[in-house]
C-alpha cells in the first residue's frame, strides 16, 4: 500500500472517531449511560441535563397534551392553541 493511501484511510478514521464523539448526549441510542433522579422530569446524560421521552402528543391545532405519573397521582397538562394551559391532578 502507497503512503498515500495510508495517510487517508487514517484520515478518515480520525475523522469519523471525532465525528462520534461530538453527537450530543440526547442524540445516543437508548440513553445508554444517562442516569435518572428518582421522581424527576429529565435525564443526566454526560454532566448535562436531558429531558426525558415524554408522552406529549401534539395536536394539529398547534397545541399539546401529557400526562405524568407523580406518586400515586396523574398530572395532566395541556396547552392550546390559543396559548392557554391547564393542568389537572388525578389520585385514585
Amino acid at each position: 500500500m502507497s503512503m498515500f493511501f495510508r495517510t487517508t484511510i487514517a484520515t478518515a478514521l480520525v475523522a469519523g472517531g471525532l465525528g462520534l464523539a461530538a453527537l450530543p448526549a440526547s442524540a445516543q441510542p437508548g440513553g445508554q449511560g444517562c442516569v435518572s433522579p428518582p421522581g424527576m422530569n429529565y435525564m443526566i446524560c454526560n454532566g448535562q441535563r436531558v429531558p426525558k421521552p415524554g408522552n406529549r402528543v401534539a395536536t394539529t391545532d398547534g397545541g399539546w397534551r401529557e400526562e405524568s405519573k407523580q406518586g400515586n397521582c396523574i398530572v395532566v397538562r395541556e396547552k392550546t392553541a390559543t396559548g392557554e394551559f391547564k393542568e389537572s391532578r388525578r389520585c385514585d
